[in-house]
């Protein structure tokens, strides 16, 4: 029973009460007791590193590290030895190594180059890596949560992802949905982002009018959560007075 309330309470900060919402929770509540590695998939903003951090949050690492590593920031040779580390004349730890005992997170794991997945795939099947130049395999005990916007098995099918590695993820893959999909989510995200700006910000603001809230409700949000919260913050910058009003041509650049 303790550990059922510590698991919801580490679910606090993703925000939303949809159906759509609560299944995909109640999976990653599932995934997360386990050690198994984790696929999560979803579009540009979603929430898909929110939903990485409470997987660390509810699982048997939580004492332990959350590494993360941005995959599409880095060329080949750069993201080869910032995972893996260096091992020829100076050593250095990668971001594998500093996660020991915890969780590696690799976001957007689809743009990785097939050099450094076979690397992966060696970590999975094995329990343990090579540092870039280095001559020695090293035990790794590091939980592997990754996440894509891009369809995995496109990427297979293409010959840009190693088919075994793709069979390694997707043991466990939860999909995050967009935001458009929950809709009637859109109210309670606005609030809280409205609520946590103005306070940053030192302003009080205690309503969002019928019209605006209706308009946000009806965006389609290409851009989804993250689009939102950068919107609510620039609104709440500017905002005059104790109700949020986005003005209409501000809305019309969010399409």
């Amino acid at each position: 029973m303790n550990d059922e309330r510590s698991s919801k309470s580490s679910l606090d900060e993703i925000i939303g009460d949809t159906p759509q919402l609560k299944q995909m929770l109640h999976l990653a509540m599932k995934v997360a007791v386990t050690d198994a590695p984790v696929l999560i998939l979803g579009e540009a903003g979603s929430g898909k590193r929110l939903i990485a951090r409470a997987v660390h949050r509810i699982s048997a690492r939580r004492h332990e590290g959350f590494v993360t590593v941005n995959c599409a920031a880095l060329d080949e040779n750069s993201l080869g030895r910032y995972i893996f580390g260096c091992g020829n004349e100076v050593e250095k730890r990668g971001r594998l190594e500093v996660a020991n005992k915890g969780i590696l997170f690799l976001n957007e794991i689809a743009l990785i180059p097939l050099a450094i997945q076979t690397k992966l795939l060696r970590l999975l099947e094995r329990r343990e890596f090579e540092r870039v130049g280095g001559m020695h395999a090293i035990p790794a005990n590091v939980r592997l949560v990754v996440s894509t916007k891009y369809d995995l098995g496109e990427r297979v099918a293409e010959g840009m992802f190693l088919e075994g590695l793709y069979d390694q993820l997707n043991i466990f893959p939860i999909r995050v949905p967009p935001l458009r999909e929950r809709r009637d989510d859109i109210p309670l995200l606005a609030n809280y982002f409205v609520q946590r700006f103005a306070r940053r910000m030192d302003k009080t603001i205690d309503s969002i009018p019928n019209e605006t809230m209706s308009t946000l409700v009806n965006s389609d949000w290409p851009g989804n959560i993250r689009q939102l919260e950068n919107l609510i913050e620039r609104t709440v910058v500017q905002a005059e007075g104790s109700a949020l009003r986005i003005p209409t041509t501000t809305m019309q650049l969010q399409s």
